[in-house]
């Protein structure tokens, strides 16, 4: 399984230097500049779109289509959207079912953003809400497969050094991680990915 997030903000944000009588969060400050909502049936479309402008190949936005079938894998609620200045959608983070060992948590892949919106806070925004989206879902962990400069901004941290989560594959301890959302300590144990995603 490649990185599915590399679509996102490319260039990591710079990391907030705000004193505490800033105006805004950067968390806040994205959320303002970029309205994010649950997927509706209506940005289908669009969300394909997003994947296939963002990725080189369908690669990505079959697999959204292919989560979105899987009732097994597929989460109502919990596939968001940030919405340019137009009110169309401009980038795209679901979260779908995934194990670790036989205990539910979340998966988070892909995460794309249109190009031309591409580092700008779209991404960072859309996923911040989407973890928020998570928590009141009353989901505990979430799992990605990322680049290690940018998810530790969410809280993200190694899944198998810190967590004694694994991965079903080799993949680098930096870039294989997890986050708890409600604060628990996270089940140990191997990551089982819904089948869309063809990872033994």
């Amino acid at each position: 399984m490649k990185d599915m997030s590399s679509s996102t903000d490319d260039a990591p944000e710079p990391a907030a230097a705000a004193s505490p009588s800033a105006a805004a969060s950067p968390a806040t400050a994205a959320r303002l500049a970029w309205p994010t909502r649950p997927e509706s049936t209506e940005d289908i479309p669009a969300v394909r779109r997003i994947n296939l402008a963002a990725f080189d190949t369908a690669e990505e936005a079959d697999l959204v289509d292919a989560l979105r079938r899987d009732r097994s894998a597929w989460l109502p609620g919990l596939s968001y959207v940030a919405d340019a200045p137009d009110g169309t959608p401009a980038a795209h983070a679901l979260l779908t079912r995934c194990h670790v060992d036989d205990v539910p948590a979340v998966a988070l892949a892909p995460c794309t953003v249109l190009p031309a919106h591409q580092k700008s806070g779209a991404g960072s925004a859309v996923i911040r809400a989407l973890l928020d989206a998570a928590r009141a879902a009353g989901e505990r962990t979430a799992i990605v497969l990322g680049h290690p400069p940018y998810y530790p901004r969410f809280g993200f941290a190694p899944a198998a050094s810190r967590f004694g989560i694994l991965p079903p594959q080799p993949w680098p301890d930096e870039a294989f991680l997890a986050l708890s959302l409600d604060g628990s300590i996270p089940p140990r144990g191997t990551v089982r990915y819904a089948a869309p995603f063809g990872i033994d």
